[in-house]
Formats: C-alpha cells, sequence, structure tokens
C-alpha cells in the first residue's frame, strides 16, 4: 500500500477486493423501473444495505483489518463511529479475534450501540458529535496502547470502500453517473478513484445534508457552517478527512445538499417501491436525485444505498409523517357544546364520509374555551387530500366550527 499521506491507487483497490471478496456481499444492483419512470433517470441501485452489518463499511473496516501485523491484532483496535464503522469494526474484528473498543457520540440511534455491543465491542459514549468522538478515542489510542481504525481518512479504508464501485461498473459499464452520499468522504473518494479510472467520463456526484454541508463549502469555496439535528447522521460530520478532501477536490464533478424533506420521502419511496429500508444517510443518494432533477436526466445513474440502521422509532415517525404530509392522516379541532350525542353525531359524520378515526381527545379547562363548549380534537385516517377536505367541509356543513391540520 501507499503511504499514509497519499491516496490509494487502482491497484490498491483492486487487491483490496480479492481480499475481501469471500467475506463481503456481492450486493444486488438492479435498475428500478418505477423510481425511473418516477425520477425520469435511469435508477440504478446498488443495494449495500443488505451486507450483514447493513452498510458499505464493511468493506473498508475489513480491507484494514487484515492488513493488521499479528502484533496489532494483539494490542486491540480502537474507532470512532456514528454506528456503521462500528457495527463493521466489531463485527469483522470478532471474528478475527481482534479485540475492539468503540467510542461513539451519545446520540446514537440505540440500534447502532446495540448492535455493535453484540458483536463483542466495549463500547464508549462521549460526545455530542463524531468530531467529539474522535477527540476521545485518540486520546484513548495513546493511553491504552490500541490501534486507531480511522473510519474513513485511511488509504486502507478509502480502497476498502471503492470495491463498490467495481462491482457496479462491472455489472453496468454504461452507466453515466454515481450519486454518493458523503460524511467523511470515505466512499466517494474510494469510488472515484475505482469509477474514473474505469471510465473517466463517468460524473461523480456527492450529496450531503443542510444542516452539515462540510466537503459542499470546503468544495464550493464557502464559509463554514453547520448547524442542527438530521435524519442522516450517518453523514453528519462537521469535517471530511484531509485526505479524502483532496481524492474529492481532484476527482469529484459535484456535491449537492439535500434537506430533511427530502431524505424522508426517499425513505418512504425506497419502502414503499423498492421494500427496502435504509437509514436517513442511506437514502441521501436518491433523495439527490429528487432534488436536482438537472443533474441526471435520462441519464444511467448509480445510486449508493448505503446503510440500513435506522431506529425503528425514527422509522415509525418517518411513515407517519409522510401521511400526513400526503393528507393521509389528519387532525380536526372541533369546537362543540358539551352536551350528550354531540361526539356520537360527529364520529357518524366522519364514519359516513369514510373516514376512520384513530384518536380522540378534548379539552374544556383553558379559559380561551368557553365554560359550556369543548374543543374536540380527532386524528383520522382517509385515502387522500381529497377525502380529508370532503370530510372538513360536511362537518361545516353540520354547523360546527372546524379547523383540520
Amino acid at each position: 500500500m501507499s503511504s499514509p499521506a497519499t491516496p490509494p491507487s487502482f491497484d490498491d483497490i483492486q487487491q483490496a477486493a480479492k481480499r475481501i471478496e469471500s467475506a463481503i456481499v456481492n450486493t444486488r444492483f438492479e435498475k428500478s423501473v418505477t423510481l425511473s419512470n418516477i425520477l425520469c433517470a435511469d435508477i440504478w441501485l446498488k443495494f449495500e444495505n443488505l451486507q450483514f452489518t447493513s452498510s458499505f463499511k464493511e468493506r473498508g473496516a475489513l480491507n484494514k483489518l487484515l492488513q493488521l501485523s499479528d502484533e496489532e491484532k494483539k494490542r486491540g483496535v480502537i474507532t470512532m463511529s456514528a454506528g456503521n464503522h462500528a457495527k463493521a469494526v466489531a463485527y469483522h474484528a470478532q471474528l478475527l479475534d481482534i479485540p475492539t473498543t468503540v467510542v461513539m457520540p451519545r446520540n446514537t440511534p440505540n440500534v447502532k450501540v446495540e448492535d455493535t455491543r453484540n458483536f463483542g465491542a466495549h463500547i464508549k459514549l462521549h460526545g455530542i458529535t463524531l468530531d467529539d468522538s474522535g477527540v476521545y478515542a485518540r486520546e484513548l489510542t495513546k493511553s491504552e496502547n490500541l490501534v486507531l481504525i480511522h473510519p474513513y481518512d485511511d488509504e486502507q479504508i478509502i480502497a476498502g470502500q471503492g470495491t463498490v464501485a467495481l462491482e457496479m461498473l462491472a455489472k453496468n459499464p454504461d452507466l453515466q453517473v454515481l450519486v454518493i452520499p458523503i460524511g467523511g468522504g470515505g466512499l466517494i473518494a474510494g469510488n472515484a478513484i475505482a469509477a474514473k479510472t474505469i471510465k473517466p467520463d463517468i460524473k461523480i456526484i456527492g450529496v450531503e445534508v443542510e444542516s452539515y454541508a462540510s466537503a459542499y463549502q470546503l468544495f464550493h469555496d464557502k464559509p463554514q457552517s453547520l448547524q442542527g439535528s438530521t435524519i442522516a447522521e450517518g453523514i453528519a460530520v462537521k469535517e471530511p478527512g484531509q485526505l479524502t478532501m483532496s481524492i474529492i477536490r481532484e476527482l469529484v464533478d459535484d456535491i449537492v445538499l439535500v434537506n430533511e424533506e427530502a431524505i424522508e420521502e426517499a425513505i418512504n419511496q425506497l419502502i414503499t417501491v423498492e421494500k427496502t429500508v435504509t437509514e436517513g444517510a442511506g437514502a441521501a443518494a436518491l433523495a439527490a436525485v429528487a432534488s436536482h432533477p438537472s443533474h441526471f436526466s435520462n441519464l444511467q445513474t448509480g445510486v449508493f444505498l448505503c446503510g440500513a440502521n435506522i431506529d425503528s422509532r425514527i422509522l415509525a415517525s418517518v411513515l407517519m409523517r409522510r401521511l400526513v404530509r400526503k393528507g393521509r392522516i389528519v387532525r380536526y379541532q372541533i369546537r362543540i357544546t358539551d352536551l350528550p350525542g354531540t361526539l356520537s353525531d360527529i364520529t357518524e359524520i366522519i364514519g359516513n364520509a369514510g373516514g376512520n378515526i384513530l384518536e380522540v381527545s378534548h379539552q374544556r379547562m383553558f379559559p380561551n374555551v368557553p365554560v359550556k363548549d369543548a374543543d374536540l380534537y380527532l386524528t383520522v385516517e382517509t385515502r387522500d387530500t381529497q377525502q380529508s377536505e370532503e370530510i372538513l367541509q360536511k362537518l361545516r356543513d353540520f354547523g360546527f366550527q372546524t379547523t383540520h391540520s
């Protein structure tokens, strides 16, 4: 391998592919006819969410671990990760009998923490961001004489991640653009090297979430401004690696941003159309195609579904929020006179209009409500926005003061 300060070569990526092939899934890479029709591009999905630990991170982690010396394996390894790299290192280190410590941000989804612990890793929750965890991990590297496995700024990690593009272009050599999420930059760096070597005219488009647009801002020479929380915590990195950013500047054609709603919609599309689960970062590439159609219109587009480790509570919330946005779940606020039979009248109106009442509550204690009245809140499932509006109008036609949200 090349020195720590230099990018991996195409030969390094090819060697990584041979090194890890017996332990890594060559995941599905298929055209989605439905999404292609919706997004007006030839959408080819790379299902890295179907790796054993549900993310592409296994490729780089295993490539790195297999090249440690016997002395380094005995000392043990440490890494910092928001989850996917942690799981990958812990899983393959357990198979190789290498002691593992993982430092994770305190807000890491529980599913990622528990899965990593189940692979035998010693977990330390520290800091708010991955960068905070990284500072602590480096301290432990020195104090406990461990080997640091950096999640992205390492040429052996980058080489392992680059094996994804080898599989994609072997299956479809006619690909014209690859859409790749960016956190620390290891995935896009490795695959840019591989893809541009095989097909120099292929376009590489990076994707970041608006609240953590660190690589985008560096790439476009904009002032750094990072803030807020995101569903795409897997790519919520304050600053990409130095090595990865140098590769990005040289080989990536553009970086685009997506917002939270676009990512939620992409998660929903992948579930409803492809019947596959992705986390926020895993759906970011598809969100980019939907948000920036001019970059991909009528092009054969390779979309990286890079991970599936989403907390079940978050996933449930995303699915329900989509139903609200589509008008499938509506909350009606109805001012009623607090008399017997009123609630029965209202439920009959809604039932006859085809609505399904999910939840009922009311309040009469607050001073903005007259003492003989009450505010009734009903959460109702409808077919679509049109039906929800029809129900609203029927309630008003019967004399009820009604609003909805």
